[in-house]
């Protein structure tokens, strides 16, 4: 891994640019940037997150996500590098599994809603969405390790599947949508 900041106005970035974890400067607007940028982004939502009551196993295994996402913003630092890897990506498949075990049968689609913690883990997930996006469309144009994408689609998935527990957790249920619903228009 590259040098750790011990400065952070370092000035060079008045420019547009930006180093990467092996010394070379991109624009800030490049999608590799921008792929960090969603990831980072994701990784402080799960923080807001963690500030909710939660199981506390929960608690741990999202502090390991938070790791799991430093390393993956880390490895789209520096281009060729890897650390994301495929038993992270499983770790993420027994979590699904162990999670979702308990969970009824959907049979409507469900709402952001619920508890804070159900939302705010919708808001993860969406956010995970987003940054998968932007790491397929970096894949687009350069070489990356497919783990990286492996591990952005499991984990947003996990982050719907919490959001059902999480709703569980605090008492309550999904939110379901109503389809045949009527609307005052």
């Amino acid at each position: 891994m590259g040098n750790r900041l011990s400065k952070i106005a370092t000035r060079t970035g008045d420019n547009g640019t930006t180093g990467l974890g092996d010394g070379s400067r991109v624009s800030k607007d490049s999608l590799r940037i921008h792929a960090m940028g969603e990831v980072d982004e994701l990784n402080s939502h799960i923080g807001l997150l963690m500030c909710e009551e939660l199981p506390p196993e929960l608690r741990e295994e999202l502090v390991t996500i938070q790791h799991d996402l430093f390393d993956l913003g880390g490895e789209l630092c520096i281009p060729g590098y890897t650390l994301i890897t495929e038993a992270q990506v499983a770790r993420l498949d027994m979590l699904l599994e162990k999670y979702n075990a308990d969970l009824p049968r959907l049979k409507e689609f469900i709402l952001p809603a619920g508890s804070r913690g159900a939302a705010l883990a919708h808001v993860c997930r969406t956010v995970c969405r987003r940054a998968e996006r932007a790491i397929v469309t970096l894949g687009n144009t350069e070489t990356i390790n497919d783990n990286l994408r492996h591990y952005m689609n499991r984990l947003s998935d996990l982050l719907f599947v919490l959001s059902r527990v999480l709703n569980r957790f605090a008492g309550g249920s999904d939110v379901l949508w109503e389809k045949d619903r009527k609307r005052d228009v």
